[in-house]
């Protein structure tokens, strides 16, 4: 539909398409729907989102949105999105059709309008920048932290290990029979576990990848060990405490581009990173860092959690005065049965 909009030269257009709820935010960061999102968004052609009723549908009970896309927006729209919250629009339909059990009756559909054409803040209406649909997806990393040792545990992990298992169980059988004798070895100096395992299986001919993943079976989490590092001493990530966060985009306009990889080597995107890692991360886990070569740009419309309204909870002295009385009603039928 957007390869068939007039180009601006001949007046642009305007058109809009009913969806369900899946491509405000279906696919991660760098996926195709995100990178769709970011396409449309970034060149500044989404107008307007409605979100509608559930049920005004015959085959679906779900909740529809509306997608207004334009390449004509009126000079005070430029740059920005508007949100409009019409789910309590509708009225119930007196006999169902299928799915279909509600309608916009022509006063609602106004209202909607009017929502719509003023594109001013509101209880049903939120405006934001572009920028504000898109985030960074980082990943944050925890150092490793291991001790090797021979024991019943790591001796079944050496079995179960997917490159070690391409030995044929009688060459398997003989590796671990190798390392039993060393039952009860720990240390968190892996050298120390090669120099003494080595002479061990050095006769099974092992190739490098199967040596590796011995090494590797044998080795448990601990958070009390040092570092493991590599020959550099740079720190090596535990796969296993590895995490993921999004950070919003810094607010900077931005234009579309293929490929977006050059803006998050500049300033105010390695800011707000580190001001994320500051402020949500660091104060809990001092040790983590960011590998920014895994970094995404992202882009969803998160739609109705810009409209929800926190509602707290009963006091718990209503609610513990409400289970009394449904406790003594309930006695007082079990009195009447046992009477």
């Amino acid at each position: 539909m957007i390869a068939k909009m007039k180009p601006v030269e001949q007046g642009g257009s305007r058109i809009a398409i009913v969806f369900n709820g899946s491509p405000l935010f279906t696919g991660g960061a760098g996926s195709g729907e995100s990178e769709i999102r970011r396409w449309i968004i970034e060149n500044d052609w989404l107008e307007a989102v409605v979100a509608l009723p559930d049920q005004l549908f015959y085959n679906t009970g779900i909740s529809t949105y509306f997608w207004i896309v334009t390449n004509r927006k009126a000079p005070h729209r430029r740059g920005k999105v508007q949100l409009v919250d019409a789910r309590s629009k509708w009225a119930k339909m007196r006999k169902s059709l299928g799915e279909k059990r509600k309608y916009l009756p022509a006063d609602h559909i106004a209202d909607i309008t009017q929502l719509y054409g003023t594109c001013e803040d509101s209880d049903h209406v939120k405006i934001f920048p572009n920028e504000a649909f898109g985030f960074l997806r980082i990943t944050v990393e925890r150092p490793l932290r291991q001790r090797w040792e021979v024991s019943d545990d790591t001796l079944a992990a050496v079995r179960a290990d997917r490159k070690l298992a391409k030995l044929d169980p009688e060459p398997l059988d003989h590796l671990v029979a190798a390392l039993e004798p060393h039952s009860g070895l720990i240390t968190t100096d892996r050298a120390v576990l090669v120099d003494k395992l080595t002479p061990a299986v050095a006769a099974l001919g092992l190739t490098k990848p199967q040596t590796g993943a011995l090494w590797d079976a044998l080795a448990v989490s601990d958070p009390d060990a040092p570092l493991v590092t590599d020959k550099k001493g740079t720190p090596q990530a535990d796969p296993d405490l590895r995490d993921n966060e999004n950070v919003p985009l810094p607010p900077i306009p931005v234009s579309f581009e293929t490929d977006p990889t050059g803006r998050l080597d500049t300033e105010p995107y390695r800011h707000a990173i580190d001001d994320y890692m500051a402020t949500e991360v660091l104060p809990y886990v001092d040790d983590a860092w960011v590998d920014h070569t895994k970094t995404k740009i992202g882009y969803e419309i998160p739609l109705t959690r810009h409209f929800y309204t926190y509602t707290p909870p009963r006091p718990l002295e209503e609610i513990g005065d409400e289970i009394k009385q449904l406790e003594a009603e309930i006695q007082a039928l079990l009195d009447e049965v046992t009477e």
